[in-house]
């Protein structure tokens, strides 16, 4: 039935005929879990690697499919988080940083081929005679690729909190995302990478490993709001290296695009107690803990003043006068942000 939904490309009832019998499936194989084989790694992961790549097969059935995938994990997940068993879910088997790492990597691999189109490419060697389905294909992945992104995203959230530290294994996957955001050519594909993280706590880590970067003396002090001034002070244009045709300050208004969401991302990793485990984080949220800051987050509207006024006569030296309409409102938001969340008593 599964290989049945995945390579379907008939009309649009016996997908939905499909998808009706798809509860039934989980819902029976999760009575006798120990006796599905469906449950390994093998088929989830590489079942959503040929759905998320292969240009050959029309998406309705396997973007179907990748659905299932996403949605049996989701299920699953919330099942266990309820009984306090994650240890025994299914994304602990597939999607664990400490147990089965590789399986997160083929999943940044395949949401870098979403987000760039790069995995639809044709294959060496296709006839001549299948280019034109190939295109048709191409350009139904294509419309797919959005939604193909929010459901590859919600893989990695699942496979940051399934462990033990959300914290260390959000680390280890900024880490292999990193490269890719590197090599993205196109600034809205790069935007579309961020904008569509599911995990508040993994965006900040790609965030904050890009403005590291970009910093020609880096800092050792963790990520804080005194951390987002210094990215602010000392960040010069995000991935310098790569050659780019856009102007100048365009990629100084893309830098400070990065920099307000970082801001906003850092401001729910700590209000939302997002580098606790799951455990913690909900009994913290009952007792409504206040959020857990640094001594450097402990900033004035005076540093936050100065800092503005570094950055504005440095970009002043870079683009001159007057600065594009774009890059004098993105400053403003950020100014206005960081007087606002500072402004809040614990936050």
């Amino acid at each position: 039935m599964v290989e049945q939904v995945q390579s379907s490309t008939r009309a649009r009832q016996p997908i939905l005929e499909n998808k009706q019998a798809i509860p039934q499936s989980y819902k029976s194989a999760h009575s006798q879990e120990s006796q599905i084989p469906w449950f390994s790694s093998a088929l989830l992961l590489c079942q959503a690697h040929t759905i998320c790549i292969s240009p050959q097969e029309k998406p309705p059935g396997r973007l179907l499919f990748l659905e299932y995938v996403v949605q049996t994990l989701e299920d699953d997940f919330q099942q266990n988080l309820r009984l306090h068993l994650l240890q025994k879910s299914i994304a602990k088997k597939v999607l664990s940083c400490d147990m089965c790492f590789s399986n997160v990597k083929e999943v940044v691999e395949w949401l870098a081929a979403a987000v760039t189109g790069v995995g639809f490419s044709q294959p060496r060697g296709q006839p001549q005679e299948t280019m034109t389905s190939l295109a048709e294909a191409r350009a139904e992945c294509s419309s797919s690729a959005p939604w193909v992104m929010l459901l590859l995203q919600r893989m990695l959230s699942i496979a940051v909190e399934v462990d033990r530290s959300p914290n260390c294994s959000s680390c280890k996957i900024a880490d292999v995302i990193f490269p890719f955001i590197l090599n993205i050519p196109v600034r809205s594909q790069r935007e579309a990478f961020l904008n569509t993280m599911d995990s508040q706590l993994l965006r900040c880590k790609v965030l904050e490993l890009m403005f590291q970067h970009s910093c020609e003396v880096p800092t050792n002090m963790p990520l804080s709001l005194a951390k987002i001034l210094y990215f602010l002070s000392h960040s010069s244009v995000l991935l310098q290296y790569q050659v780019s045709k856009a102007a100048t300050w365009e990629r100084w208004d893309e830098m400070l695009q990065y920099l307000s969401l970082l801001l906003l991302s850092y401001q729910n990793v700590v209000l939302g107690h997002l580098r606790s485990a799951l455990s913690e984080r909900m009994d913290l949220i009952i007792k409504k803990a206040k959020p857990k800051l640094q001594d450097d987050d402990d900033i004035t509207q005076l540093d936050i003043h100065l800092n503005i006024e570094d950055f504005l006569s440095r970009l002043q030296q870079v683009l001159g006068e007057p600065f594009p309409l774009q890059i004098e409102e993105k400053v403003c938001m950020l100014r206005e942000l960081l007087l606002i969340i500072t402004a809040t008593t614990g936050w």
